[in-house]
């Protein structure tokens, strides 16, 4: 099986898990409940992963992710330079309410969290990886002044997923299907301010939605009278977003990988890559130039499923390592992605995969596995 599962403790001892707003209305609905990223969450509910997943590609699904870091900068555009040399995109050219997807780098040029950042009509919003999201804060109050800042414990976050998502959303919150991919606003309901994004991590059309913690089992219920709707289990988000070709921080990025090798150069803007002007930046630009030693890929096995931390071989000679895997119940197969020397990251290359001591042959194969269906 290779490294732990997604969805185990990362001790052996008994850990007390953090609960969402959601916790009890997860067990009221039949939700198995894991250890995940420091907080008891659910895996999935009674129809289970495989149809779950396929109802998100179908209709809509509801995700709890209360437990990411919902960060907010109260700041002006003479900040922003200091938070761009560790979170390298232009904030300036952002326009009201825009959304964009980066990274926050360390002096190693490797990524210490991979992040959403929207700006807002007093600054900016962040939304952070749950186990990342204390030691983040931490690297930001390195250079904005922690007064100005806040890690909202009193709000709740919901992703809505699927191509029914915007019909459904806008009979309870008129105006949302207006929104384009990556923009969001302030919207009311139930006399509450929440504020919606038309963003999400699935590869389909969708929203994720902040809102107060007192509110949100209400809106649930609310989404769930239309009959389109299911909860959905983080178990069928891993393989929706890793059909996607989505990265999950923790397994397919880490601390000691650089955003060259993660294939993620257009997270930087180019004005950072132009100016060099951000932390890590003499590494990560000497690798746009004479390239890298590894580089993160798709891989398609022929039978085996291959989870994370099965070796990649090629003629016996041990070339890179799986960082994500499963079966991918839209595209009827195994997949995964990984990280392979780059002499060998050709798409259709032929591979072999270590699976419980047996090799099995598999592809390089182009990312994403599955088209993926925003709103643009």
């Amino acid at each position: 099986m290779g490294k732990k599962s997604l969805f185990m403790s990362q001790s052996a001892e008994k850990i007390q898990e953090l609960k969402t707003a959601l916790h009890s209305f997860h067990l009221s609905n039949g939700g198995k409940m894991v250890p995940f990223a420091g907080y008891e969450m659910p895996v999935q509910y009674l129809e289970g992963i495989m149809n779950e997943h396929k109802h998100v590609r179908l209709k809509a699904g509801i995700f709890d992710v209360s437990h990411m870091g919902q960060f907010s900068i109260k700041c002006d555009e003479k900040e922003y330079k200091k938070l761009e040399e560790i979170i390298p995109i232009d904030l300036s050219s952002l326009k009201m309410h825009q959304s964009k997807y980066s990274v926050l780098m360390n002096k190693n040029g490797g990524i210490d969290d991979d992040l959403i950042v929207t700006k807002v009509n007093d600054g900016l919003n962040i939304v952070l990886n749950a186990a990342c999201k204390h030691n983040d804060v931490k690297r930001i109050h390195e250079v904005i002044n922690q007064k100005n800042t806040k890690l909202h414990e009193d709000l709740s976050l919901i992703a809505f997923q699927g191509p029914k998502a915007a019909s459904i959303l806008e009979t309870l919150v008129p105006g949302v299907k207006d929104l384009k991919f990556m923009n969001g606003n302030s919207y009311n309901y139930d006399n509450e301010k929440l504020f919606i994004n038309r963003s999400g991590y699935t590869g389909e059309d969708g929203y994720e939605i902040s809102l107060p913690n007192k509110l949100v089992e209400k809106f649930c219920k609310k989404l769930l009278e239309d009959k389109d709707v299911k909860l959905i289990g983080l178990g069928a988000r891993d393989s929706l977003r890793l059909e996607a070709g989505l990265c999950l921080y923790g397994h397919d990025l880490d601390p000691k990988t650089t955003p060259i090798e993660g294939s993620l150069s257009w997270a930087l803007s180019k004005k950072h890559k132009s100016e060099r002007s951000f932390l890590g930046s003499e590494i990560v630009l000497k690798q746009i130039k004479d390239g890298t030693k590894k580089k993160r890929v798709g891989i398609k096995p022929e039978k085996i499923i291959a989870r994370e931390g099965s070796k990649i071989f090629i003629n016996n000679e041990e070339v890179g390592v799986i960082t994500s895997g499963g079966f991918g119940p839209s595209v009827n197969g195994p997949i995964a992605m990984g990280y392979i020397k780059t002499e060998f990251a050709e798409v259709g290359k032929d591979v072999d995969l270590e699976v419980r001591g047996k090799k099995h042959r598999a592809k390089i194969h182009t990312l994403p596995f599955y088209k993926k269906s925003y709103v643009k």
